[in-house]
Order: structure tokens, then C-alpha cells, then sequence
């Protein structure tokens, strides 16, 4: 037993990218409410040949925004590995969008699970183009009752900050949310912005991007929520 935790920040870290300056921020920030501390390391892309033998050591996977990744076949691997390992799993924008993807491909067995922004000319992709961009927007969200998402939140309603263009195809809602991942998260106009693996420790995706609240030194309530699933996977002791 410990009272520090690590997590795998699965993506290709860039400075400039609001998301990757807040999650460090975030995961801390969150770890302190809580009494242990977290040690987050950055794991490109570029570098998952093979995640059972990357990411075993960890408590914890999120894979971050700012796709297309370098690798787009290491992060599928890196989340399928914490999916079937049932390790605690955060998928924010495009983490969340490749984490369907995954459970599209090797769950559903889904045909044409093409991502628009990585096959511009596929004609029935999974991920598309959103009708209006979220580059940098702020809106309300519905959260579904009962939802991790609602637990970590406390209320069924929440605004919430994006910075992405594309999101789940709404022509393949049905197929796509027919299985064991939910959708737990809402815009006002229905339009899906969050979902959940249920039979799961810990698997969420957010198309918003929860961790930019630590910008504003403020604790997100879903990155709260993760720190303290990863206590008890981990039998963290608080310090």
C-alpha cells in the first residue's frame, strides 16, 4: 500500500495546448483534496509499441486531447488495454472520441469505425465533423442520474469548457450506444458529449474538457472522482 498514485498521460504532449498545461494541474489538484499524491508521466504515442508491457505499472490511464495522435494504433492499444485490464480509464475531447473507437472496433465489431478528421473521405465514419465547432466554447451539459458523471458532479446540470471540432456521429448513435458504454453526458440540443462503460472500475470520456478548470486552481469534479477510484484499486493510504 502507498499514498502516492501514478497515471499514464497517454498522448503527445505540446506546451501550447491549454488541456496538456491544466491535466498535471488537475491530477494534483484533485490528489490533494484526497491526501495522497500523484506522479504523472507522459506517454507519447509515438512510443506504444505494445501498452500490456508500457502501462502495467500504473494506477491509472487518461488519454489526452489534442488528436490526431502520432500513433493512432498505440492509443487505440492503450485504451482496449485499460478496457479489458479494467484499470481506471479518462478520455477527454479526443480521448474520449478514440475510446469509442476502440470499443466500436474490438467490442461491436462495427464496419466503417473511420475517424473524419483521420479519413476525410470515409462515408460513414464513426467520429465526424461537429455541425458547429466547440473550438474554445463553454456550455451547459445534462448529465444523466446515477452516472459517474453525476455522482463526481452532484447535479444533473453543468457548464463545462471544449476546444474540438469533431464528436460522435449522431446516425450512429443507436449501434454504437447499444452495448455496455452509455452515453452519461448531453448537450442542451441531446447531442452526445459523454459517455460511460458500465461493468467498469472507472471508464469515462468527456468530448469537453474537464481538467481546464485547474487553470482557475479549481478541483475538477470528475478528475476528483478518478483520483479516488484509483485509491481504492490501488488501497491507497492518504498521507
Amino acid at each position: 500500500m502507498s499514498s502516492q498514485l501514478f497515471v499514464a498521460l497517454v498522448g503527445d504532449y505540446k506546451p501550447s495546448v491549454p488541456a496538456h498545461q491544466a491535466i498535471p494541474t488537475a491530477l494534483s489538484l484533485a490528489a490533494a483534496h484526497h491526501g495522497v499524491s500523484v506522479k504523472a508521466a507522459w506517454v507519447p504515442t509515438s512510443q506504444i509499441q505494445r501498452a500490456a508491457d508500457q502501462l502495467s505499472s500504473y494506477d491509472g490511464i487518461w488519454c489526452a486531447p489534442a488528436s490526431p495522435y502520432e500513433n493512432t494504433i498505440g492509443a487505440l492499444d492503450a485504451i482496449r488495454f485499460a478496457r479489458e485490464r479494467h484499470i481506471p480509464f479518462l478520455g477527454t475531447c479526443g480521448g474520449f472520441q478514440h475510446a469509442l473507437m476502440e470499443y466500436a472496433r474490438n467490442v461491436l465489431r462495427m464496419e466503417h469505425t473511420d475517424h473524419a478528421e483521420l479519413n476525410p473521405g470515409t462515408a460513414h465514419p464513426l467520429i465526424s465533423q461537429l455541425f458547429c465547432s466547440l473550438f474554445d466554447v463553454e456550455a451547459d451539459l445534462i448529465l444523466e442520474p446515477e452516472s459517474l458523471l453525476y455522482k463526481s458532479y452532484g447535479t444533473t446540470r453543468i457548464r463545462e469548457r471544449y476546444r474540438c471540432s469533431y464528436g460522435p456521429n449522431p446516425e450512429r448513435e443507436n449501434e454504437l450506444f447499444a452495448g455496455g458504454f452509455h452515453v452519461t453526458a448531453r448537450d442542451i440540443d441531446g447531442q452526445v458529449r459523454g459517455g460511460e462503460l458500465r461493468c467498469h472500475p472507472f471508464f469515462v470520456g468527456t468530448l469537453f474538457q474537464p481538467e481546464r478548470r485547474a487553470l482557475q486552481q479549481e478541483v475538477s469534479p470528475i478528475v476528483r472522482e478518478f483520483i479516488g477510484v484509483l485509491m481504492k484499486s490501488n488501497h491507497c493510504i492518504p498521507t
